[in-house]
């Protein structure tokens, strides 16, 4: 291990000195540093009163002493005059659902040690805990009649047979027994190994009692959905003997709440899901695609009677991916959101007159409540504004513009009150086929544009997702560091129509890499990058790309590769979705084309690296396993290359969602390896000079 490589072993360790002085480097500056997250706030999931007259929200907030992100439910009324806590406590309240009357709110709370489901009274704030299950609820829903709760959940079942030990000695303290893998996929990002069982719809009484399967098999269940009559719910799964084999995807089922029997409604080779019923009952909306193994396909919004029978696609030549369902209060169509070039707003599907836009604005709606008379409450963040609840009211033939949007909250309204953000501006530019690529730069404060500034291009993962228009807190700090940030959505991203999205099925990597390059030569050609001082990261797919931009060009002075992939053979193999991503993606198997997959992977290309990179990777990932990042790390350091591996224990994929100092650690190790790399040095011929 060289001297420098120790550095940031220590730098992990030194992790609360260097925040308390970012705190003060903070009051001195006014900029926005990494931990003001200790500080920050979230306001998310509003959910509307079946009057419109209240919204309650989640409330989201950072516990300092313990490492761990909690969160309350809070209340506002619709006009924002009066905003409080619902609860309180050092736990995670997620989940709200109103009572069909609006006299309850059902929720999920961690309070009694694990998750379970809670309901309270709102004339007296009286709360009962109505569960006692050993496995987490999810998805609750109320009954029409307000009388029962519907929940998914995991049923256990037994885990496949080891082999039997002598008997231990009184006494003992033997290891863990060997684990026995039997399953296609066995274990999951962010979750583990997963336990042996399925997913299955339950009902509760609303005043507590023994929770009732409603389904049953070796199949996992989507969370349910009532029928307006109370007498259904609507699930999908994927009902196949040899379901974790299949591509096809899940179809959509209605089940009896009073026997259990089950009837398939969709049948078709492709995946159906989210449905929910028309509040007269006659219709059911839902997403789904024909499944033709595109590397991308965008999900479109369907409808068919409730029996069924005469499905038809209800988004026409709508070509944007369809989420979140809500159908209007008298059927006439659905509401949905939808992402559409970095932004993502409120759209409404007619029956009969076809798909209007209802909100424009550059800026992520990223929930949306719609009461009985147009009300909506959403969750909305803009490039200077973080995550806060909205409310405005949709009317057919009119469009809602942000500047119209009423403000609940402002959650960190007084924690950026005396910090100076970064403009954030939009860039477009033509890739080497004529295609339009959009993305964002985010300036640090103060900028001058008659300055050389160094230089930060961020990738995105997936690769099929979407960067977007939402306040970013990383980027920001990175400008506030003194970097110019450029985040673009290449090929292969989503929110630009199937054609964009799927352009690079059987080519990933390759033309998208082309689309980022173009991107750093649109920006050095605005006079104030300093093209000496250029660094690259990105995370998964961008930790895939970061890894392929050093091996094919030496423009970069540093690099930081975020949970990447490294070797398509090898994650075929040991990633959690390996098997499924690896059938979209590539046309045969690894042992059947390994040239497809060893040309297509970062490592080919590992002896033409000479930029010093670090890899950063969660212990816990199964998404972008550790050996991704120890194949590439170690073909670095054999040939000598300036590099270092930063292991994040305790992570999932991401490296930064399970505990709050490790975010922050993230963000701080890529700020000082570009500044060890980049600042006060002319660049890669810098780190020569020096005899690295």
């Amino acid at each position: 291990m060289t001297r420098r490589t120790n550095s940031y072993l220590i730098l992990g360790i030194a992790l609360v000195a260097m925040i308390c002085a970012s705190a003060a480097l903070a009051q001195q500056r006014g900029k926005l540093t990494v931990d003001t997250l200790l500080d920050w706030r979230s306001a998310a999931d509003p959910q509307l009163s079946p009057d419109g007259s209240r919204i309650v929200y989640v409330y989201g907030f950072a516990d300092k002493m313990n490492d761990r992100n909690l969160s309350n439910l809070w209340i506002a009324s619709a006009d924002g005059k009066d905003i409080r806590p619902l609860t309180q406590g050092e736990q995670r309240d997620t989940s709200p659902q109103w009572s069909p009357d609006g006299k309850r709110i059902a929720y999920i709370s961690t309070k009694s040690g694990k998750p379970q489901i809670v309901v309270r009274w709102m004339d007296t704030g009286a709360e009962a805990t109505i569960t006692d299950l050993q496995e987490a609820p999810s998805g609750i829903v109320w009954s029409p009649d307000g009388t029962q709760l519907a929940f998914s959940k995991l049923v256990p079942a037994a885990a496949p047979k080891g082999v039997k030990m002598p008997e231990k000695p009184k006494g003992a303290k033997w290891a863990d027994p060997p684990i026995v893998v039997t399953r296609l996929w066995y274990r999951q990002d962010a979750q583990g190994y997963r336990p042996y069982g399925f997913r299955h719809a339950f009902l509760i009484p609303a005043t507590g009692g023994a929770p009732r399967q409603i389904t049953g098999g070796d199949y996992d269940y989507s969370p349910p959905q009532w029928m307006p009559d109370g007498k259904r719910i609507l699930t999908s799964a994927v009902r196949k003997p040899e379901a974790e084999w299949d591509h096809d995807g899940a179809d959509v089922y209605a089940v009896s709440v009073a026997d259990g029997l089950i009837k398939q409604l969709t049948s078709r080779v492709g995946p159906d899901s989210g449905a929910v019923a028309s509040p007269d009952g006659r219709r059911i909306a839902y997403v789904g695609f024909d499944e033709k193994r595109n590397s991308y396909t965008v999900s479109n919004l369907y409808v068919m009677n409730a029996d069924g029978s005469d499905p038809r696609l209800l988004s026409g030549s709508f070509d944007r991916d369809v989420g979140n369902l809500q159908w209007a209060a008298d059927s006439s169509g659905v509401y949905f959101t939808a992402q559409d070039h970095g932004a993502s707003n409120l759209y409404f599907a007619s029956m009969s007159a076809g798909i209007q836009k209802l909100t424009d604005g550059a800026h992520m709606i990223n929930a949306a409540d719609v009461s009985r008379d147009g009300r909506v409450a959403a969750a909305i963040s803009s490039p200077r504004q973080p995550g806060d609840l909205y409310t405005f009211t949709v009317q057919k033939g009119k469009i809602v513009q942000a500047a119209a949007m009423q403000k609940l909250t402002g959650v960190n309204d007084s924690l950026l009150a005396s910090i100076k953000l970064g403009d954030v501006e939009e860039i477009k530019y033509k890739s080497f086929d004529g295609r339009d690529i959009q993305g964002w730069i985010v300036k640090p404060p103060d900028f001058d544009a008659s300055k050389k500034y160094p230089f930060i291009l961020y990738i995105h993962g997936g690769p099929h997702a979407m960067y977007n228009v939402a306040f970013n807190h990383e980027f920001q700090c990175h400008a506030a560091n003194g970097y110019v940030v450029l985040y673009t959505n290449p090929r292969g991203s989503t929110g630009y129509g199937q054609d964009f999205g799927n352009v690079i099925q059987y080519n990933y990597p390759g033309d998208d890499y082309k689309d980022l390059m173009i991107g750093v030569d649109e920006m050095i050609k605005r006079g104030y990058i300093d093209d000496k001082r250029l660094a690259v990261t990105g995370g998964s797919g961008g930790g895939l790309l970061t890894a392929w931009v050093v091996g094919h060009t030496n423009r970069f002075a540093a690099a930081v590769s975020q949970f990447p992939v490294i070797n398509w053979y090898s994650f075929y193999g040991t990633a959690d979705g390996g098997h499924n991503m690896g059938w979209r993606w590539f046309r045969k198997y690894p042992w059947q084309d390994p040239e497809d997959f060893i040309r297509r992977s970062p490592i080919t290309y590992a002896d033409n690296v000479t930029t010093p990179t670090m890899i950063i990777t969660g212990e816990e990932d199964f998404r972008t396993p550790m050996e991704q990042s120890e194949q590439f790390f170690r073909a670095l350091r054999v040939r000598k290359i300036d590099s270092v591996l930063v292991r994040v224990p305790d992570e999932p994929h991401g490296a930064s969602s399970n505990h709050i100092s490790h975010r922050m650690a993230k963000v701080l190790f890529l700020m000082q390896w570009f500044d060890d790399h980049i600042k006060g040095k002319a660049g890669p011929a810098g780190e020569a000079a020096r005899g690295n």
